[in-house]
């Protein structure tokens, strides 16, 4: 391969003298660290990226596989440290449009000057115009992060991202509606993005992507918070409009099937070096030998502390009309337990939580829970609504940590518990105790901020943040979505000692059935809006429950 001199005037002679060399590649990532506060979150990474291939980032939360996503994108803060980030590009010199090199040479799509070929040293570009020309044309799907207009439409917000692609006005509505047509969100194109499930958001997303048609995509764990039917979907429409079609793709993923399918190599991280690469298999093979046998701290079954009795929620929607969203469900929870509730994107299980945690009202029906010897309606209004309330927690798919509070703040201060000092501390590090972090780790990340964490440390120091304020039972929303194996494994131990340590009750909303096996005692399916069935995690086939979710 040519080496890149970016102080030599040539480098475009040398496109024409050897162009099948430098129009093979697409990226080159040469050495690059990434420090924060003296910790290196990367450390001396190297790959290339060709031309039409697709790359899987592998490694459990922490070894930085995010950090390299966002300064291959360029996002603000995540320059490197050492090494570089090299783009081979073909540009315009009048309109500033990027294509990827082969199209060296050839005409611009929208003002038909001759694009020329370009090596783009991206963190070191003195050109800002060009910068954002390149970031422009590199998508990125953030793990949790939706990026959506909440007041917009789906179909308004994919036209929003055609306008800003120089998409003409008159083609740009078709392309719309056929690419939410690819990711099966026909039937909510029409609906306001804020009140769409997580599942739908992220292929709402995946729809804008391909439609702005990137000449790189960065899919950081693009399927982690779907059910198993819309993972695949996603993955089916990301190998159609990308891996077929020799478009260059890098997936970071935790999920063996997902990176097999959509990666022709993968690269394994671990604490911010690559330590392997090779195929799919070889790479997890390799990760999960010294997994071993897992197993959880188990808590006696108390009496019923939740019950839900003919709860129903129904809405009008214009291009549906009468949508039940929940219809009759009737559900009883007991003390301490760890209750699974699964199905599909759409089934109603999110619904039924923010009935739960009193975000959204039913249209008809009571959600009682048992304080002491007393039972209190959560969907009554008035005192009784506010008791019953307090007394139950939520952490959200999209949990969010004060970013400009550190740990021991955003366990007090920050969310209203006005406690002496010493108490607060001490009452922060058994809670943070309580999820199973270790005492040495707990002194380390009490004064740092939240992006200073893994997404392992994140996830307990949100679920502690919802614990510290006492609730008796905690709503946990896809609780384990984009974490890898041992990540997984890892909040698995947290919920289950919180349970025993704290006499904690779980309700656990989530696609994820391996991690619900492991986690939960009970598991609710449902479909359309209605309890379906009751499995017992123990007796129950999970291919075969993968296989119904899928149908």
């Amino acid at each position: 391969m040519i080496t890149y001199n970016p102080n030599s005037p040539s480098i475009c002679d040398l496109a024409i003298e050897y162009p099948d060399v430098v129009t093979m590649i697409l990226l080159e990532v040469r050495r690059v660290s990434k420090e924060f506060d003296g910790v290196k979150a990367l450390d001396g990474v190297s790959f290339n990226l060709k031309l039409g291939e697709s790359l899987g980032i592998f490694g459990k939360s922490g070894a930085g596989k995010s950090v390299l996503m966002h300064m291959i994108r360029g996002v603000r803060g995540y320059e490197p440290t050492d090494g570089k980030v090299i783009y081979h590009v073909a540009i315009c010199p009048q309109c500033l449009w990027i294509e990827t090199p082969d199209f060296g040479g050839k005409p611009c799509p929208y003002c038909n000057t001759v694009m020329e070929y370009r090596v783009i040293d991206f963190w070191s570009e003195s050109d800002r115009k060009v910068v954002e020309a390149l970031r422009a044309r590199v998508a990125i799907m953030f793990q949790r992060t939706f990026a959506l207009y909440g007041s917009l439409t789906p179909l308004e917000n994919i036209m929003e991202a055609l306008r800003r692609a120089r998409v003409k006005e008159d083609k740009a509505l078709k392309l719309a509606i056929d690419y939410l047509n690819h990711v099966n969100l026909l039937h909510r194109m029409l609906h306001p993005a804020e009140i769409l499930s997580g599942g739908e958001k992220q292929r709402v997303v995946l729809a804008r992507q391909i439609a702005v048609n990137p000449i790189l995509l960065l899919a950081d764990e693009p399927t982690g918070t779907l059910d198993p039917y819309n993972a695949e979907l996603v993955s089916r429409v990301l190998l159609r409009e990308f891996k077929e079609k020799k478009k260059c793709m890098i997936v970071a993923s935790h999920i063996p099937i997902v990176l097999r399918s959509l990666c022709d190599r993968i690269i394994w991280l671990s604490e911010g070096k690559v330590v392997m690469e090779g195929s799919a298999d070889e790479v997890f093979n390799t990760f999960l030998k010294d997994l071993g046998e897992v197993t959880l701290e188990k808590a006696p079954i108390g009496g019923d502390v939740l019950r839900i009795i003919n709860i129903s929620k129904y809405y009008y929607s214009l291009d549906r009309g009468l949508v039940k969203a929940v219809d009759n469900v009737n559900l009883t929870v007991k003390e301490r337990e760890i209750l699974g509730i699964v199905g599909r994107s759409g089934a109603g299980k999110t619904t039924l939580s923010r009935i739960i945690c009193g975000i959204t009202e039913p249209s008809s029906g009571k959600v009682e829970i048992r304080i002491g010897d007393r039972w209190y309606d959560i969907t009554k209004q008035g005192y009784e609504r506010a008791i019953a309330l307090s007394y139950v927690g939520l952490l959200h798919q999209e949990y969010s940590l004060y970013p400009y509070r550190t740990v021991i703040e955003n366990l007090s201060s920050a969310i209203g518990l006005e406690l002496p000092e010493e108490l607060a501390r001490l009452k922060a590090v058994y809670t943070l105790r309580s999820v199973g972090l270790e005492p040495k780790t707990i002194d380390k990340i009490l004064n740092k901020y939240p992006d200073e964490l893994s997404e392992g440390e994140r996830h307990r120091v949100a679920l502690a943040q919802v614990l510290i304020k006492e609730p008796r039972i905690v709503v946990l929303d896809e609780p384990s979505g984009t974490m890898d194996p041992i990540t997984k494994v890892e909040v698995a131990k947290s919920i289950s000692t919180s349970r025993s340590q704290l006499d904690e009750t779980f309700i656990i909303v989530s696609h994820d059935v391996d991690f619900v096996k492991l986690t939960c005692d009970r598991i609710v399916l449902m479909e359309s809006g209605k309890v379906v069935d009751y499995l017992d995690p123990k007796r129950i086939s999970w291919e075969a429950l993968a296989a119904r979710l899928s149908e």
